[in-house]
């Protein structure tokens, strides 16, 4: 009859539309997601400083930890690849540069 094959497009239309909001919702849930761990990356701040043991090369470092990433024979050279560092993180990272007494010269 009319009335069946109108209550099969009625059913058929609610299907397909209930189907396209759990798909709208679940790409928005994953845009969120996606956003929030873009978000939750934190600024690192990079430490160019003389290397502790003999003091002959220069160190870059993240705050907080005792892991060297790089050494350099000058200062100039570790606050280049420093900066780089920031650069390319692009989150507002910083370097702060120590003295050759390890007082903090300039960030």
């Amino acid at each position: 009859s009319i009335f069946e094959k109108f209550l099969n497009l009625f059913n058929f239309y609610h299907i397909i539309k209930a189907g396209s909001v759990f798909i709208k919702d679940t790409l928005i849930r994953g845009t969120k997601e996606k956003g929030e761990k873009k978000m939750a990356e934190a600024k690192v701040a990079y430490h160019v400083s003389k290397r502790d043991n003999d003091g002959r090369e220069w160190k870059v470092f993240i705050q907080g930890s005792d892991k060297v990433i790089k050494l350099f024979k000058t200062q100039k050279e570790a606050l280049d690849y420093a900066l780089s560092l920031c650069k390319n993180k692009d989150n507002g990272s910083y370097v702060m540069l120590h003295g050759l007494d390890g007082k903090i010269r300039k960030y």
